[in-house]
C-alpha cells in the first residue's frame, strides 16, 4: 500500500533544479538509561533503521523554501526569511529553529530550497525531531561548509529543541542521531560527552514496538517530571542528581513526595545503565532480561511516565520464551517499547505481541525492529 510520501512531488518538481546535497539521520531507540540525561547521567542508545531524509540546494537571497514529503500531495511549500523566524508552524518550528540557533552561534548560510522526508514516527519515543535536526544540520554543513563536527551538531539540534520549540529535553536524542549506529549501542556520559560504541552480543537482538499511543516533549508532563529534578537537587544541595552519591538515598526519600521517588529512578537508572554495558560487554544475557523488566518497573512506579498500553506489551513480551526483557523507552506518556530477544526469533516474537496487543487493547502496535520485511 502506498503512502501519502509517495504520492508527494520531487524536489526537482518542486524547485525546478536537482537538489545539490542529498544527506539522511536516524531515529533511535533507547536500550536503558531513561530520564538520566538532563540529570547528568547515562544513556545507552542505539540507531533504528528508520531514518529522515533531507534534499537541500543553496539559493540566491535569504529565503528558505521547504517542503515535507509526509504531508503527501497535499503538501504546500512553506516560506520564510532568514533572521525573522517565528514559532508556531508546526513542523516548519524544527526548519526554523535551526537556523535561528545556527544564527545565534555565529554560522549565516544563505537561503536554501529543502525537501524532506521521514519513516520516524512522530510521536513514538524514537527521535523523529531529533532525526530532523541533525539531517537538516548535515545538509547545511555541507551545502554551506559550515565548521560543525558530529557533537556540535547534536548540541545545537538540542538548542533547537530547548531554546526554539520550546522542549526542554536533554541531549541524548540528538548525540544518537548524529553518533549512532544501528549496530553497537552507544554509551554516553551526558555530563562529559564522552562516548564508546557498544556491539550487542552476537546472540541478542533488538525489538522496537510502536504502541501507537502518540506523546510530545513539549507537552507538560515531561516539563514537569524535569522541574521535580531540578527541585530535588535543589534541596538536596547538589547541582545535578548525577552529583548525589547512592548513600544519600535515604536524605532523598525524605523530600516531599514524588520527589524521592523521581530522585530513586534517576540514581537507580544510572546504576542499570553501568551494569547493561557490563553486561553487554562480557555477553552476560542472564543479566541483561532483569535490568530491562526493573528499568521499566522504576519508570511505572517511581517516575510515573507509562500508561497501560505500554505496560501491556511490557506484559506480553514476558510470555515470550525468547525475549530477554522489555521496558519503554523515550520520554513516556505513549510512545514505544524496546525488548531484546535471541537473534533469529525477534521478528516472530514482536508479530504475535502485536497480535496479541491489537486484541486486548484499542490501538494498533507496530513492528519497527527488526523491520517486517526481514526474519521472516
Amino acid at each position: 500500500m502506498k503512502s501519502p510520501q509517495d504520492a508527494a512531488p520531487r524536489f526537482e518538481s518542486l524547485f525546478g533544479r536537482p537538489p545539490k546535497v542529498q544527506v539522511r539521520a536516524p531515529g533511535r531507540v533507547n536500550l536503558i538509561g531513561e530520564h538520566t540525561d538532563y540529570n547528568g547521567g547515562f544513556v545507552l542508545p542505539m540507531a533504528i533503521p528508520q531514518h529522515t531524509e533531507v534534499h537541500l540546494s543553496p539559493r540566491e537571497g535569504h529565503t528558505v523554501r521547504a517542503f515535507s514529503a509526509n504531508l503527501g500531495a497535499q503538501g504546500q511549500v512553506d516560506t520564510y526569511e532568514l533572521g525573522q523566524e517565528k514559532r508556531g508552524r508546526g513542523w516548519l518550528d524544527y526548519v526554523q529553529g535551526v537556523t535561528h540557533v545556527l544564527r545565534v552561534e555565529g554560522h549565516v548560510p544563505g537561503g536554501f530550497d529543502l525537501w524532506l522526508r521521514s519513516d520516524v514516527p512522530v510521536g513514538s519515543g524514537l527521535s523523529s525531531s531529533a532525526a530532523l535536526e541533525v539531517a537538516l544540520l548535515r545538509g547545511l554543513r555541507e551545502a554551506f561548509g559550515l565548521p560543525l563536527d558530529d557533537v556540535r551538531i547534536a548540541l545545537l539540534g538540542q538548542k533547537v529543541e530547548c531554546d526554539f520549540v520550546g522542549a526542554p529535553v536533554g541531549v541524548m536524542d540528538q548525540m544518537a542521531s548524529s553518533l549512532a549506529d544501528t549496530g553497537a549501542a552507544l554509551f554516553l556520559d551526558t555530563r562529559s560527552l564522552k562516548y564508546e560504541r557498544v556491539p550487542l552480543p552476537t546472540q541478542v537482538e533488538p525489538i522496537v514496538i510502536n504502541s501507537g499511543v502518540t506523546h510530545s516533549h513539549s507537552g507538560g508532563d515531561y516539563r514537569v517530571r524535569r522541574a521535580e529534578c531540578e527541585r530535588a537537587a535543589k534541596l538536596l544541595g547538589v547541582e545535578q542528581l548525577r552529583d548525589l552519591p547512592d548513600a544519600e538515598l535515604p536524605r532523598a526519600l525524605a523530600l516531599p513526595e514524588p520527589l524521592g521517588r523521581r530522585v530513586r529512578h534517576v540514581l537507580t537508572e544510572n546504576a542499570r545503565v553501568l551494569q547493561t554495558v557490563r553486561a553487554l560487554r562480557e555477553g552476560d544475557l542472564a543479566a541483561l532480561g532483569p535490568l530491562l523488566y526493573a528499568s521499566h518497573a522504576s519508570q511505572r512506579d517511581d517516575y510515573e511516565v507509562s500508561v497501560p498500553e505500554i505496560d501491556l506489551l511490557v506484559d506480553l513480551a514476558r510470555a515470550e520464551p525468547d525475549v530477554l526483557g522489555a521496558r519503554l523507552t523515550g520520554g513516556g506518556f505513549g510512545g514505544s517499547v524496546v525488548m531484546l530477544a535471541r537473534t533469529g526469533s525477534g521478528a516472530d516474537a514482536a508479530a504475535r505481541i502485536a497480535t496479541q496487543y491489537a486484541k486486548q487493547s484499542k490501538h494498533q502496535a507496530t513492528v519497527l525492529v527488526p523491520e517486517p520485511s526481514s526474519g521472516r
